[in-house]
């Protein structure tokens, strides 16, 4: 069942009668008409947005173009001015920095925040487990690698079981081989346990290796969305994929030299 994240533009809160219908599955989230304005400029303008469940969405955009503006407003820490956004009340976020507490073993940290019933430790290493680094769960973070980190934020994303996994530059600060394996990863885990997904990104490759349907952001709305028919799993390369790539990299303003 879908939430309903605060909409409207002069702050008041809705009354119970006043709740906004709440779209039926299988849409897992639908943005309707939200607007949200920085020092006078409307960083995002009337957008819609709908995503399904289990639905995979990469998003792009141009520095600044409102990208992780909506990733907040999804994941409530953030409010829109004006519009509706509904989303699932199981939800967490990855963000480009792992943000682990560094006085916390690194298992601890992956139940950090949840319940005491549910914050054990067969819990974590079942987690930790899936993404290969059981093997590291007294480590303190510190003596992690930076792949070894993202990986332990994904664990503790994944642990509480999302219907809405939004994901923010992800893999930004990795090295390539590491961001190679840790986009497998995510797919592999996203397709394992169902999560509705949004990815921000700046990278369009990956955008088209991992996700169902990308979105390109420009100017506050969405002036792109195409469902991807390549076949899982992705590699970059040949002509369908090179075809798009140049399409995307057209609607963000890139001429591409292949």
């Amino acid at each position: 069942m879908l939430q309903t994240a605060i909409p409207i533009a002069d702050d008041t809160a809705l009354l119970p009668d006043e709740t906004p219908e709440i779209p039926a599955q299988p849409e897992a989230v639908r943005v309707k008409g939200v607007t949200r304005i920085f020092h006078q400029q409307r960083v995002l303008d009337a957008l819609d947005i709908t995503i399904r469940t289990g639905e995979f969405i990469a998003l792009l955009g141009a520095s600044g173009s409102g990208k992780t503006t909506l990733l907040r407003i999804l994941a409530g820490l953030d409010l829109p001015d004006e519009g509706e956004a509904w989303v699932p009340p199981k939800r967490t976020v990855v963000f480009q920095e792992p943000r682990l507490v560094q006085s916390k073993s690194v298992w601890r940290n992956v139940v950090v925040g949840l319940p005491r019933q549910l914050a054990t430790r067969d819990r974590a290493i079942r987690a930790l487990r899936e993404v290969s680094l059981d093997h590291r769960a007294d480590a303190w973070p510190a003596t992690l690698s930076g792949g070894e980190a993202q990986r332990a934020a994904l664990a503790r994303a994944l642990v509480r079981e999302p219907e809405l996994l939004l994901l923010d530059e992800p893999f930004a600060a990795l090295d390539a081989l590491t961001r190679l394996r840790m986009q497998r990863l995510i797919r592999e885990l996203c397709a394992a346990h169902g999560p509705s997904t949004l990815l921000v990104t700046h990278d369009v490759e990956e955008a088209i290796l991992l996700a169902d349907r990308v979105l390109v952001l420009k100017e506050g709305r969405i002036a792109f969305d195409e469902r991807i028919s390549l076949p899982q799993p992705r590699l970059a390369g040949g002509h369908a994929f090179d075809t798009l790539r140049s399409r995307l990299l057209a609607q963000l303003g890139v001429h591409d030299d292949r």
